[in-house]
Protein backbone atom coordinates (compact mmCIF):
# COMPACT_ATOMS: atom_id res chain seq x y z
CA UNK A 1 0.00 0.00 0.00
CA UNK A 2 1.44 3.18 -0.98
CA UNK A 3 1.01 6.42 1.13
CA UNK A 4 -1.94 8.04 1.18
CA UNK A 5 -3.94 5.22 0.05
CA UNK A 6 -6.04 3.60 2.65
CA UNK A 7 -7.39 -0.13 3.83
CA UNK A 8 -11.56 -0.59 2.68
CA UNK A 9 -13.55 -3.24 1.04
CA UNK A 10 -12.71 -1.99 -2.63
CA UNK A 11 -8.43 -2.19 -1.77
CA UNK A 12 -7.29 -5.75 -1.73
CA UNK A 13 -5.47 -5.22 1.59
CA UNK A 14 -8.65 -5.01 3.08
CA UNK A 15 -8.81 -7.83 5.75
CA UNK A 16 -12.14 -8.57 7.20
CA UNK A 17 -12.85 -10.35 10.68
CA UNK A 18 -15.73 -12.19 11.70
CA UNK A 19 -17.07 -13.18 15.05
CA UNK A 20 -15.82 -16.84 16.54
CA UNK A 21 -18.29 -18.64 18.50
CA UNK A 22 -16.17 -19.39 21.41
CA UNK A 23 -19.46 -20.85 23.12
CA UNK A 24 -21.98 -23.19 21.83
CA UNK A 25 -24.29 -25.96 21.99
CA UNK A 26 -24.34 -29.07 19.20
CA UNK A 27 -26.41 -32.43 19.01
CA UNK A 28 -24.40 -35.50 18.02
CA UNK A 29 -24.08 -39.41 18.62
CA UNK A 30 -22.33 -41.05 21.35
CA UNK A 31 -19.70 -43.51 19.63
CA UNK A 32 -17.70 -44.71 23.03
CA UNK A 33 -18.09 -44.05 26.19
CA UNK A 34 -14.39 -45.15 28.60
CA UNK A 35 -14.61 -44.92 31.87
CA UNK A 36 -11.13 -44.52 33.67
CA UNK A 37 -9.51 -43.03 36.65
CA UNK A 38 -6.39 -41.45 38.06
CA UNK A 39 -5.63 -41.85 41.77
CA UNK A 40 -9.42 -42.37 42.53
CA UNK A 41 -10.55 -39.46 40.46
CA UNK A 42 -13.21 -40.01 37.85
CA UNK A 43 -12.74 -39.23 34.13
CA UNK A 44 -14.44 -40.44 30.87
CA UNK A 45 -13.22 -40.54 27.46
CA UNK A 46 -16.34 -40.17 24.94
CA UNK A 47 -16.44 -40.16 21.31
CA UNK A 48 -19.27 -38.43 19.54
CA UNK A 49 -20.14 -38.39 15.61
CA UNK A 50 -22.14 -34.45 14.94
CA UNK A 51 -24.17 -34.89 11.55
CA UNK A 52 -21.81 -33.48 9.49
CA UNK A 53 -19.82 -36.85 10.29
CA UNK A 54 -17.06 -35.13 12.19
CA UNK A 55 -15.87 -37.19 14.93
CA UNK A 56 -14.48 -36.41 18.38
CA UNK A 57 -13.19 -37.21 21.22
CA UNK A 58 -13.28 -35.48 24.10
CA UNK A 59 -11.65 -36.52 27.86
CA UNK A 60 -14.33 -35.18 30.61
CA UNK A 61 -14.59 -35.47 34.45
CA UNK A 62 -17.21 -37.98 35.48
CA UNK A 63 -19.52 -34.61 36.66
CA UNK A 64 -19.77 -33.67 32.97
CA UNK A 65 -21.56 -36.26 31.43
CA UNK A 66 -24.75 -38.11 32.40
CA UNK A 67 -24.80 -41.38 34.39
CA UNK A 68 -24.72 -44.52 32.62
CA UNK A 69 -24.12 -42.90 29.27
CA UNK A 70 -24.17 -45.19 26.07
CA UNK A 71 -23.34 -45.68 22.76
CA UNK A 72 -26.18 -44.65 19.93
CA UNK A 73 -27.29 -41.70 22.66
CA UNK A 74 -28.57 -38.67 21.05
CA UNK A 75 -26.87 -35.95 23.18
CA UNK A 76 -26.20 -32.49 23.37
CA UNK A 77 -22.56 -31.33 23.12
CA UNK A 78 -21.50 -28.08 25.24
CA UNK A 79 -18.29 -26.09 23.80
CA UNK A 80 -15.98 -23.48 25.01
CA UNK A 81 -13.33 -22.58 22.66
CA UNK A 82 -14.25 -24.98 20.27
CA UNK A 83 -13.65 -27.80 23.09
CA UNK A 84 -16.19 -30.35 24.46
CA UNK A 85 -16.54 -29.19 27.62
CA UNK A 86 -20.09 -31.12 28.93
CA UNK A 87 -22.25 -33.72 27.22
CA UNK A 88 -26.09 -34.03 28.57
CA UNK A 89 -28.74 -35.81 27.33
CA UNK A 90 -31.31 -34.60 24.38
Amino acid sequence: MHPGSRAGPGNPSHVQYRAVVVLGEQEAVVLEVKPWDVHGVGYVDVTVVFPDRAVENARLGAESIPENLEPGERVMVSRAVNMIVSIRRV
